[in-house]
């Protein structure tokens, strides 16, 4: 496994990547509405990241047709926007995004409510967050990759919801997936030892009901077995000597 170590000019360059990110991710945040399609937010998104100069990591990725992953209610990761596709009252919409500046890339995913939506759909979107957050105490130097993954693992069982394990989170640097893979869920071996300079996009994705997963015939999106609702929430995250730095929020 060949976990790459920034440099500071690198993380500055990482730093700057994530801070655009947050700024595309705030604007879509602010659009959503019901009546809107998932074509809409595509559009949106990539416009955004072309006019702060970047490049969107996702369009064309290994044959992905589109700049935002747009996700709906049962649907995990990577929905293919669609004019078709029409936001409704009380969906909640999974927004994943990333982008390129001066060849450093950037990774974020939120889950939001459209309009008004239920207490159990908020629940599911405020705890998948938490998760993030409770992972993330245990990402300091010394500590071990894993430890990130058993304290999501540890914080979600209670709550009864399955952790997908189909997708994990992953380095990310000057390619948009490097190594290690991070896993969510409960893990034996205690996986590599985190060191200052690793950049990680962590990322919980959460059902409301059984974990299983399965991919439809576009290839790309993900949706539960169940036809449960799941929540996804993602930071890229830098190691530092201290308290982990979360470069994708500002």
């Amino acid at each position: 496994m060949a976990i790459t170590i920034k440099s500071e000019r690198e993380i500055e360059l990482m730093r700057e990547s994530c801070r655009l990110l947050s700024i595309v991710h705030k604007e879509m945040e602010e659009a959503i509405r019901p009546g809107m399609s998932t074509m809409d937010i595509d559009i949106l998104g990539d416009s955004l990241i072309r006019k702060l100069g970047c490049i969107p990591n996702f369009k064309n990725y290994n044959g992905y047709p589109a700049s935002i992953c747009v996700s709906i209610n049962d649907e995990v990761v990577h929905g293919i926007p669609n004019k078709r596709r029409i936001l409704q009252e009380g969906d909640i919409v999974s927004l994943d995004a990333g982008l390129i500046y001066k060849g450093y890339h950037s990774d974020a995913a939120r889950t939001h409510g459209v309009g008004q939506i239920s207490d159990a759909a908020r629940k599911l979107i405020d705890v998948t967050r938490q998760s993030f957050f409770e992972g993330i105490k245990m990402a300091k130097a010394g500590n071990h990759l894993h430890d990130i993954s058993n304290a999501i693992d540890a914080f979600i069982k209670p709550y009864g919801y399955g952790i997908v394990t189909d997708l994990v989170g992953h380095g990310i640097g000057t390619n948009l997936h490097e190594d290690p893979q991070i896993p969510n869920f409960a893990q034996r071996k205690r996986g590599p030892k985190l060191r200052p300079g690793m950049t990680l996009a962590i990322e919980p994705m959460i059902n409301m009901g059984r974990a299983d997963v399965e991919w439809l015939s576009d290839d790309w999106t993900v949706v539960t077995e169940d036809g449960s609702w799941s929540a996804h929430y993602e930071n890229t995250v830098l190691i530092t000597d201290g308290e982990p730095e979360i470069l994708t929020l500002y």
